[in-house]
């Protein structure tokens, strides 16, 4: 993976968002089946379209990773200034 991509994906209600070596986990909403896409990347600031159960067709969402990171004591200006780029990314079983 390269440092200038990270990489969004969930399993069920937990949302993982990885880059380089750093792997971020933490809840989202209970109904919240995946993401279907990435809209806009914004400096930690994520905008996406995801699906949920109680809805057939996704939804806009946005995600703040801002004071995830700093709730979490990382610096967040450091660890998201070299991300250029946001991907879904789901492992096929």
């Amino acid at each position: 993976m390269d440092i200038a991509q990270a990489y969004l994906s969930n399993d069920k209600d937990m949302i993982k968002f990885q880059y380089g070596d750093h792997i971020i986990r933490f809840r989202g909403p209970h109904s919240l089946e995946y993401f279907t896409d990435i809209k806009e990347w914004d400096n930690g600031y994520i905008v996406v379209m995801a699906k949920y159960r109680h809805n057939q067709k996704p939804e806009e969402e946005y995600i703040d990773l801002v004071p995830i990171l700093k709730d979490l004591y990382i610096d967040a200006a450091s660890v998201l200034k070299p991300i250029r780029e946001v991907r879904l990314y789901y492992e096929k079983y």
